[in-house]
């Protein structure tokens, strides 16, 4: 990372130096001046993709593999983590009660019991852990 902003920040005075080399030379007296400011926009937006390109780290995906000694040190039950996939789907109570066949007073005591057994108090950090932990995708 710190090479990669010493290498943007090099690039930067460089293009800064051209240029300004550049206007004490031809360009500053050949062109209309909205040119040259054009010119200057179409660089640094050049120099900005490439930066962006540089700079985003590159993300490796493969299939999903759920970790199973996480799931088995935490003891959740597979209707637990049949509830904790639907969350992260952002399913209401009601809506996962229908897919589960259970009750809605049912769903939120896996709900419950997911919330302790990841020791979080709410399903945005219940999703967020499950995932850190690879329980789901």
């Amino acid at each position: 990372m710190v090479k990669s902003v010493a290498l943007y920040g090099l690039a930067l005075a460089a293009g800064a130096f051209v240029l300004q080399w550049l206007q004490y030379k031809y360009v500053a007296r050949a062109f209309a001046p909205e040119i040259y400011i054009a010119l200057i926009a179409l660089a640094f937006t050049g120099l900005g993709i490439w930066a962006g390109i540089q700079l985003t780290p590159k993300v490796v995906t493969g299939p999903f593999e759920r970790n199973d000694a996480a799931l088995k040190a935490l003891g959740l039950t597979e209707r637990e983590l049949t509830t904790l996939e639907r969350l992260a789907a952002g399913d209401a109570n009601k809506e996962i009660a229908r897919l589960l066949d259970i009750s809605p007073n049912t769903v939120k005591t896996h709900i419950a019991n997911l919330f302790q057994k990841l020791e979080v108090q709410r399903r945005t950090q219940a999703i967020q852990k499950a995932r850190e932990l690879r329980l789901i995708p």
